[in-house]
């Protein structure tokens, strides 16, 4: 049977038109939830007949729907607990907390991601995601049933950090290869979105419970953990694999199956094609190149992730955190609505660049983000190379201000990074690669927590951020619009100085 689609515009989404030739047995259905009805055929040709066979049992949102959106929904809950646990660790938690407090859920996600990329390509992301959930779960739980235990608490961090890890490196994998060109951008900064969203969660916790000693933020913190970790769970057990995940298994079947999942349904069939062949030319260009050509190929995509990943463990910090504090200490005006603006805007920024990324492109939101955050981290150095400006009213003011636009342009650049790091690197070395940049941003908050000389700091940074702002410009691809497979081969340019 031939689809009849030049007479078919007018029928629902539900409905598929065949020509089949009159002198055909009648056709028998092995669903007995379809019923079919015969149309008489236009005068020409007279020997064909159109059957439109009808599904009363499909269901009102489509498949491609509910397997991405389940995916984005269990990964928003995790990440939005993650950060939380990165907050409490960078100078947002009521108790005095040790070095080792604050770099444990760090070292925990180095540990997850180093998981994550020795098995991720052997192991369904499913597996994944649950057991990330459940470390997450775990982590709450600890909260909460020993909220004044250290030992406990330090535990759960080091736990909750490792179920991060696995889901980072899982997920922008596999977003990265079951979106189309179209929407990978919102969906992929969904991971740095959901961070941001957590840590303006714990930051106006944090502040709320300042003036009640007494009451268990810890508690409330491990409440949320659980909360999130169980959402994020059930929504697990509704997600799909990645077609890309079966085709390197040489299960074509079972790949075009999974493809099924992620396209719309009532989208032409030359689409679902046009999708699936390139996912086919991306792993059929994979397996053509040995181990050697792919890292050879991916030395110059590592290197521009390097600076553009690594940068978003400068944008929330120890000393970025105690500057907004004295600021606002010495201000007098330690209110509820000053730092909580701090903690909200970082969110603002990254729900405007999940609304513009697809449209704009990736690099003028980065350049845009890097360039301001240059200005204001040098403008915060000018102002504490002098010691008395910190006990100085005015300009401690102007730190409190720097200090809350900085965290909008954070905002606005961060999801970039998660969009270009499931772009960068060829099939093979993928997950190694993102693992080991992943691993490199943790290892800089680490160092950055012992390190606590904020003018040497806020200096240091900000020559950094203009050095990197430059290599930007030059080096890094526009991949709006461009498949999987188009953009890594964008990344490998020496150069790319196209900016829309």
């Amino acid at each position: 049977m031939t689809p009849a689609y030049e007479n078919s515009e007018k029928l629902p989404p539900t409905q598929i038109m065949y020509a089949i030739p009159e002198k055909l047995p009648p056709i028998q259905y092995a669903n007995q939830n379809q019923s079919a009805y015969i149309a008489t055929a236009p005068p020409n040709p007279p020997q064909t007949t159109y059957v439109t066979v009808i599904n009363n049992s499909m269901p009102r949102r489509t498949r491609w729907q509910q397997r991405r959106s389940n995916t984005i929904v269990s990964a928003m809950f995790v990440f939005i607990y993650g950060g939380m646990d990165m907050a409490q660790g960078l100078g947002w938690n009521i108790e005095p907390a040790t070095y080792e407090f604050q770099y444990s859920w760090f070292v925990g996600v180095i540990i997850g991601a180093v998981l994550a990329a020795l098995s991720v390509t052997h192991v369904p992301k499913w597996v994944f995601y649950s057991l990330g959930a459940l470390l997450q779960l775990i982590d709450g739980i600890l909260f909460t049933s020993a909220a004044s235990n250290y030992n406990a608490i330090l535990a759960a961090r080091y736990i909750g950090g490792t179920g991060i890890g696995l889901y980072t490196v899982s997920y922008i994998i596999h977003n990265s290869e079951i979106t189309t060109s179209k929407n990978r951008g919102i969906f992929s900064g969904i991971e740095q979105y959901a961070l941001a969203l957590g840590i303006a969660l714990q930051v106006i916790f944090t502040e709320e419970w300042s003036l009640n000693l007494n009451s268990g933020l810890n508690l409330a913190h491990g409440i949320c953990g659980i909360v999130f970790s169980l959402l994020a769970m059930g929504f697990v057990a509704f997600t799909g694999e990645s077609p890309i995940f079966h085709l390197r298994k040489n299960n074509e079947e079972k790949a075009r199956s999974c493809q099924l999942c992620y396209v719309n349904i009532s989208a032409p069939a030359n689409a679902f094609n046009g999708v699936f062949d390139e996912a086919k030319r991306y792993v059929a260009e994979g397996n053509s190149m040995s181990i050697g050509a792919e890292l050879s190929s991916s030395a110059m995509p590592f290197i521009k992730m390097l600076f553009c990943r690594c940068l978003v463990a400068f944008t929330f910090s120890v000393p970025l955190s105690m500057a907004i504090l004295e600021s606002t200490m010495i201000l007098e005006s330690y209110l509820d609505w000053t730092v909580i603006v701090w903690g909200i805007l970082r969110w603002i920024g990254a729900c405007i660049t999940l609304a513009i990324v697809d449209r704009v492109g990736r690099k003028f939101t980065s350049v845009l983000g890097l360039l301001c955050m240059a200005a204001l981290m040098l403008a915060m150095a000018g102002i504490f190379a002098n010691g008395y400006n910190q006990i100085n009213v005015y300009y401690m003011t102007q730190v409190y201000r720097i200090s809350i636009a900085f965290q909008f342009f954070a905002g606005i650049y961060v999801p970039c990074t998660s969009i270009y790091l499931g772009e960068a690197f060829p099939m093979r070395v993928k997950p190694y690669l993102i693992g080991l940049i992943i691993c490199i941003q943790q290892a800089i908050h680490i160092i950055v927590i012992f390190y606590q000389p904020l003018y040497l700091y806020f200096l240091a940074v900000g020559i950094i951020l203009v050095i990197s702002m430059l290599l930007f410009v030059v080096l890094m691809p526009e991949t709006r619009g461009l498949t999987l497979r188009q953009a890594g081969h964008r990344f490998r340019r020496v150069h790319d100085v196209t900016a829309y």
